[in-house]
């Protein structure tokens, strides 16, 4: 393997480096870059290896056989500086490499055979790309076990282990399921929920008279389809009930509105539910968690926001509201959908609207809380926003 680092500059146009590429950074030639550019691809790659390590400078440098620390650390650097890994002072310089880094490392030319690591022990597993969901938007897997989420849930499908999501609003609950089925059919559950919405009802048909239309939970029992019970614990327990004769091991229920018509599931059926344990007038009973085998918390993606965009100080007010309303300091924090939103509002009206929005959008009892961790993070005066004088 030799190191290109040509003596004498090349003939013909310049060669874009491919590290530099989405950095915003002026290309450079082989002849500008030489070592340098050659010792980012080896940094970026070992990182890209090891996805789930949070490695020192030392490490680093070692393990790609690299001659100076210092070099090491400038790539990094330049890394952190694009998005593409994260810098972690503890108080020792640390990196991870973020989704947006993996991307990237995936345009680089490798160094040497390479796999992508995937876990501590056992194999090497390929990373899932990212999944695209019926919006059009793409969902990116996170670690869930030995595997990734998206795969994890299909495979419990399998097995017939129903799964209930909990954590608040906007982390990602419904986007990882949308993107696990395809075949997904949906309840969104509020305390006005009744058992026709899932089962069905009578409807009007042209002509007169009336029609029973099957509802979702039926349906996807007769087509081996996935039901997602959204926000279940806002929907009244008799309510909820209507589920339980459908996942037990007979996998039968009644439909006493249609003339006692039974309805038997098939092959492929399967429960999983949402539960925001946060909100007002949510109630998890005994009957709904017992029915659930594995309980998964979801909760926010750091790293995804900072490669989706989101910028390091509004990140890190996020995390800080977090661990406030865990604390009982804070009755509300933002979420990667909040998150998502800034970046949305901030591409559209500007960096100051999109933080006086993020302080907008928090409840009245915790909008100083989130207007403080903002403006303490961001070093900017923010106020909610609100149209002024003409």
């Amino acid at each position: 393997m030799t190191t290109p680092h040509p003596p004498t500059p090349p003939t013909g146009p310049p060669r874009t480096d491919p590290a530099a590429a989405g950095t915003g950074s002026t290309p450079t030639t082989e002849a500008t870059s030489g070592r340098s550019g050659y010792l980012y691809r080896k940094v970026a790659l070992h990182l890209a290896d090891h996805p789930d390590d949070i490695l020192k400078v030392g490490e680093i440098t070692r393990a790609i056989g690299a001659p100076s620390t210092g070099a090491v650390f400038q790539a990094l650097k330049k890394m952190a500086a694009a998005g593409h890994a994260t810098h972690h002072r503890d108080p020792h310089h640390r990196f991870q490499i973020t989704q947006a880094g993996i991307d990237a490392a995936g345009t680089l030319p490798p160094t040497a055979p390479r796999t992508r690591s995937t876990g501590s022990g056992g194999g090497r597993r390929s990373r899932p790309a990212p999944v695209p969901r019926p919006n059009g938007t793409l969902y990116h897997p996170r670690r869930l076990g030995k595997g990734w989420d998206v795969e994890e849930l299909q495979r419990l499908r399998t097995q017939r282990v129903p799964v209930l999501l909990y954590g608040p609003p906007g982390t990602g609950k419904t986007a990882m399921v949308e993107a696990a089925f395809p075949d997904l059919l949906t309840v969104a559950g509020t305390g006005d929920t009744v058992v026709d919405d899932f089962l069905g009802s009578y409807n009007p048909i042209p002509g007169g008279g009336y029609e029973f239309i099957h509802g979702p939970l039926v349906t996807a029992m007769r087509e081996g389809r996935v039901l997602l019970v959204d926000d279940a614990t806002l929907i009244p327990p008799r309510v909820l009930a209507v589920l339980y004769p459908a996942m037990d091991g007979r996998g039968v229920i009644t439909i006493p509105a249609n003339g006692n018509e039974t309805v038997q599931a098939v092959d492929g059926f399967y429960i999983v539910a949402g539960h925001n344990p946060g909100v007002h007038g949510a109630v998890l009973t005994e009957a709904l968690a017992s029915r659930f085998t594995v309980h998964l918390h979801v909760t926010t993606d750091w790293d995804l926001a900072r490669a989706l965009g989101v910028p390091k100080p509004v990140v890190d007010a996020a995390i800080d509201l977090n661990a406030d309303l865990t604390a009982g300091k804070t009755m509300w924090a933002p979420q990667l959908r909040e998150l998502l939103g800034f970046v949305t509002v901030r591409d559209q009206l500007g960096v100051a609207a999109a933080l006086a929005n993020l302080a907008g959008i928090a409840p009245e009892d915790a909008r100083d809380d989130v207007t403080a961790a903002l403006s303490r993070h961001t070093g900017t005066p923010i106020t909610a926003l609100a149209l002024g004088k003409r």
